[in-house]
């Protein structure tokens, strides 16, 4: 057992519950996408298999939809993932599938990692520092610094340039203290609120959500060039194993 494992347990119990966001549309990549193969495995096994082998995750709850349920039980034993314990079917937005998944999970949670199904370069050491900043102070967020330029526009009018020493890109796993997280979705269902991610939920319930450091390959894979990247990204990892 690692010394951050150990670390995390003595901040917080050190029970850390995953649920894996999967039940998208996939609408923009223009095919189901969570079966697609990225260096010869379906994306889903990766991401699942990226928790599966993380000191910090102790059991891990898959969303996803009715079709996918044969599909995610052959990944489990074809791939041994002793960790996947439940699999529930997601709701009608990204909001309702993470608060399904969010109440599924143990009660033994003190710690719940919300996760997309589409980033399947997750590393430990990611995994590792998000779980360790979220026990230190409730809610915590993987990031790296924008490189680019970015407008504020409406109607193709610049109104603002932010400045971009202050913006971030936001990846997962995010996490946080059970509680805290729960309480954000549910009121998010309550009043019928939609967010893109799940940090934007607990900023609504006045939360603050601290940031760790991600990892420029942990990208989410949204269109056909994704794929491109994504193989290259495979490529290189399957060459430098070997090195």
């Amino acid at each position: 057992m690692s010394k951050l494992s150990n670390s995390i347990r003595r901040l917080q119990d050190g029970f850390c519950s995953a649920v894996v966001v999967a039940a998208g549309s996939s609408r923009r990549m223009g095919q189901d996408k969570l079966l697609l193969p990225v260096g010869g495995r379906p994306m889903l096994a990766l991401s699942l298999l990226a928790l599966e082998q993380s000191p910090e995750i102790r059991e891990i709850i898959l969303v996803t939809t009715p079709e996918h349920v044969e599909a995610a039980e052959k990944l489990r034993l074809g791939y041994r993932l002793s960790k996947l314990h439940r699999v529930v079917f997601g709701g009608a937005t990204r909001t309702e599938s993470a608060w399904r998944g969010v109440m599924a999970v143990s009660p033994k949670a003190k710690l719940i990692a919300i996760h997309d199904a589409a980033r399947p370069f997750v590393t430990e050491r990611v995994i590792a520092d998000a779980v360790r900043c979220a026990a230190q102070n409730l809610a915590c967020a993987p990031a790296i610094p924008v490189k680019d330029t970015l407008k504020r526009a409406r109607g193709g009018v610049v109104e603002e340039t932010p400045e971009r020493d202050t913006l971030f890109a936001i990846q997962t796993p995010q996490v946080f203290r059970a509680e805290l997280i729960k309480a954000a979705l549910q009121q998010a269902m309550d009043t019928g609120t939609v967010y893109t991610d799940d940090c934007a939920a607990v900023e609504a319930i006045g939360g603050v959500v601290h940031l760790s450091d991600g990892d420029e390959q942990n990208i989410k894979l949204t269109t056909p060039q994704d794929l491109l990247l994504a193989e290259a990204i495979w490529r290189s990892r399957e060459e430098g194993s070997k090195a």
